[in-house]
């Protein structure tokens, strides 16, 4: 069984405070201002990571008078688990199978 992994939303929540505001999200939907509360980041660099999130599919948005409210798709992330998950367990019975391929 062949596996491979999403490698393109793995760089996406690699870095550090997209991680940091996918994790505030799965807590509770927020708004812009919440997040650059909770992260300390500035507005507009927040702002260009929610893109990053948004074109990657891992957030929705809700306008909310002139505030725009970000929520996790817990979909995106079940998936990714879910392709760790099959990757695992081909190293299982890899291992299992003490398969090994032979030097030349």
């Amino acid at each position: 069984m062949m596996t491979s992994v999403d490698t393109d939303l793995i760089r996406v929540l690699a870095d550090p405070l997209r991680l940091r505001i996918v994790t505030l999200l799965a807590r509770e939907t927020l708004c812009t201002t919440h997040l650059v509360e909770e992260t300390g980041a500035k507005q507009t660099n927040l702002s260009n990571h929610m893109k990053v999130l948004r074109e990657a599919g891992v957030v929705d948005t809700e306008p909310c008078g002139r505030y725009i409210y970000y929520r996790l798709r817990p979909e995106v992330i079940e998936a990714l688990a879910g392709q760790f998950a099959d990757l695992a367990q081909t190293a299982r019975a890899t291992a299992e199978a003490n398969l090994k391929r032979s030097c030349p």
